[in-house]
């Protein structure tokens, strides 16, 4: 597809979308419990795709056919879950023993409010207050055990073991900034219904929202099964550590930095990227202007780690909006790396042809 044609219609990031990000962002879907943003995609995506199936995990699978006779068949994922917390005992009087799902360090919690169960109770994580502690706990992180969801006894019976709750964090935007809980992936899933409403014609697209991305990439590893795509790309956002060091020295284990553009993956902790995929998305991003960068290698994994695996293999990427803070109640990333991101998976769709099955790997 010629550039200039392919810029002209390269979907904008507005009003419209950064308010779609908002409902999305503040929508709670904890792991295994993902329904309020399935409602927000399905709603989202109707009138747009010409095939959607909820399976038996709840992943939202979308297919959306080609223009053009026996297309590639492109697997793009992004997930829906978010991590969170799971009620486990009742202490009483508004008291409730919590597990972690998903990665979060027990060092941000502390103080925290929260929402808890489908009807979203306020709740805060309690602990016991620095005047009581004594010198030998302060040098250590406070144990889970140690830690309580609290609503108070007028809610307490509206809870029940077993209800999720998630950082009770709104989004907003701060100038250039986009600031919310769960744009890990909240980010990708926006992203992918912009692919789905402006799907380039040369492709068939497969759309996979995915449900527990966060507890062990479980929802992708029946999607892409199902699926059964000749090549794939996985949506998701990366932490960024790009805050300076001390003594003005080069911060030289970045990782990912906000407002460098998309962050495209060679390897991970569970994935070593096909090469001929992240060639493709360079080599876009440089004939179109569209900026990007490497992440760096280290821990941590998407989607892809579950994808590339399946049936006789699938080629796969990850192309991620990095976030700073990540996993914690806030995560601040930037409005133009988001549409750099969106502009760069778009044009690369646009740019896959039968050729790169004939390319070695």
């Amino acid at each position: 597809m010629k550039s200039k044609k392919v810029l002209s219609q390269i979907p904008a990031i507005g009003e419209d979308q950064i308010k779609l990000l908002e409902k999305l962002s503040n929508a709670v879907s904890v792991s295994g419990e993902e329904s309020e943003v399935r409602a927000i995609v399905m709603e989202e995506i109707k009138d747009f795709a010409d095939d959607v199936k909820v399976d038996a995990l709840g992943n939202v699978l979308v297919t959306c056919k080609s223009k053009v006779k026996n297309p590639i068949r492109v697997m793009v994922a992004a997930h829906m879950d978010e991590v969170g917390f799971m009620l486990v005992d009742d202490e009483g009087e508004g008291l409730f023993r919590f597990e972690i799902i998903g990665g979060i360090d027990n060092r941000q919690l502390v103080g925290k409010p929260v929402l808890v169960g489908k009807e979203k109770l306020p709740g805060v994580i309690g602990a016991k207050p620095i005047h009581l502690t004594t010198a030998e706990e302060r040098k250590n992180p406070i144990p889970l055990d140690n830690l309580r969801i609290d609503v108070g006894p007028g809610n307490s019976k509206k809870c029940k073991v077993g209800d999720r709750a998630t950082f009770a964090t709104r989004f907003e935007t701060w100038g250039p900034s986009l600031v919310g809980k769960a744009l890990d992936d909240r980010l990708g899933v926006a992203t992918l219904i912009e692919l789905i409403k402006h799907m380039p014609g040369n492709i068939e697209l497969l759309a996979a929202f995915t449900v527990q991305e966060e507890n062990g990439l479980r929802g992708a590893r029946v999607a892409a099964y199902s699926m059964n795509p000749d090549i794939a790309f996985v949506l998701d956002s990366t932490p960024a550590n790009d805050l300076p060091v001390w003594d003005d020295e080069e911060n030289s284990r970045y990782n990912v930095k906000l407002n460098h553009g998309p962050a495209i993956y060679r390897l991970d902790a569970s994935t070593l990227s096909d090469p001929r995929l992240i060639n493709l998305l360079a080599e876009t991003g440089d004939q179109y202007g569209i900026p990007y960068q490497f992440r760096q290698p280290g821990k941590g994994g998407t989607d892809a780690g579950a994808i590339h695996k399946q049936r006789g293999g699938i080629p796969s990427v990850s192309i991620s909006v990095p976030g700073r803070y990540a996993h914690t109640a806030i995560l601040i990333a930037r409005r133009d790396d988001w549409k750099n991101t969106l502009a760069l998976i778009y044009a690369t769709l646009c740019n896959v042809t039968k050729e790169f099955f004939l390319t070695e790997r």
